[in-house]
């Protein structure tokens, strides 16, 4: 089984397409949306 330099690319791309996806759903999820709104007002509320 020869694996050529193509099917390399393909596969990393295919795995970092997975990667992203993944990571755009973990930011879009519910339950994360408490936490990055407090985080998006730090900057603004000072003490």
């Amino acid at each position: 089984m020869n694996i050529d330099v193509n099917d390399l690319r393909s596969a990393v791309t295919l795995v970092s397409l997975l990667v992203f996806a993944g990571i755009c759903a973990w930011a879009w999820a519910r339950r994360n949306q408490a936490r990055f709104a407090e985080a998006a007002r730090l900057p603004l509320d000072s003490e």
